[in-house]
């Protein structure tokens, strides 16, 4: 099942028309959390292409995947955004995942390591997401 989800792919302009004047104010502010999301979301779909299809996934019980992300006849991925620098998915990802039968799991953070959080998660800085999104 397909559920759409809004992206405003500038968030400068969400900002601007919130009031958030600079990043102390942004970090306080309860759209932190969703602009880090979107701005995430916004540079995997660019280093993509245009050719990629890419889904917000939610099952009727709840279980959710950020992005599902697909170039073509090429796999999905299955990438969940966190702001936290501890990047652990909740329950609901993993079963999302295994409904779609996605191998290929990422948790893009903000820190600076790449590393495997299980045998298929793999958490990755957001710097690093340009090899990520290539498979």
């Amino acid at each position: 099942m397909r559920s759409p989800k809004v992206y405003v792919r500038d968030g400068g302009l969400v900002h601007a028309m919130l009031g958030i004047a600079g990043m102390e104010d942004l970090l306080g502010h309860p759209v932190a959390g969703p602009s880090w999301e979107g701005l995430v979301v916004e540079n995997i779909l660019t280093l993509a292409g245009p050719e990629c299809e890419a889904c917000f996934y939610r099952s009727s019980n709840g279980a959710e995947i950020d992005l599902v992300p697909r170039v073509g006849s090429k796999r999905r991925h299955a990438i969940e955004v966190k702001r936290s620098l501890d990047p652990r998915p909740a329950k609901g990802f993993y079963f999302a995942a295994d409904d779609l039968g996605i191998e290929r799991r990422w948790v893009v953070y903000p820190g600076r390591e790449r590393y495997g959080l299980d045998h298929q998660m793999r958490a990755m800085p957001f710097r690093g997401i340009n090899g990520a999104t290539r498979a």
